[in-house]
């Protein structure tokens, strides 16, 4: 989200200029993030499904013991998982977006 930020300062410093607030631009960027993020959670999620029900094991080489285990995906996992994507798109997108908020107008436009 820095790099969103950086890349679009033109178009931030415009949009201040025409008399959005600092609190819209803070709102425009971390929609931005969580959405970013609950596509990345649903993918992962959907990856996450393909091991539902697979065993696996791992073998002890000292004792020779093995132990065996089946993944279980359930909706609650699910949940969960995408749950902490959105928690991670407000982590990763607050910062940056109060940034851009911060940045004086007159200085944003004088670097285009």
């Amino acid at each position: 989200m820095y790099s969103a930020v950086a890349e679009r300062s033109r178009e931030i410093a415009t949009m201040r200029a025409l008399g959005f607030g600092a609190g819209s631009v803070v709102l425009s960027f971390v929609v931005e993030a969580l959405f970013i993020s609950f596509l990345g959670g649903a993918l992962g999620c959907l990856a996450a499904l393909r091991l539902n029900g697979f065993t696996t094991g791992a073998m002890n080489w000292q004792t020779f013991s093995h132990l065996a285990f089946a993944f279980r995906v359930t909706p609650v996992l699910l949940l969960w998982g995408l749950l902490f994507a959105l928690l991670m798109g407000i982590v990763g997108g607050v910062p940056p977006a109060i940034r851009a908020a911060r940045r004086p107008v007159a200085t944003a436009l004088r670097a285009l």
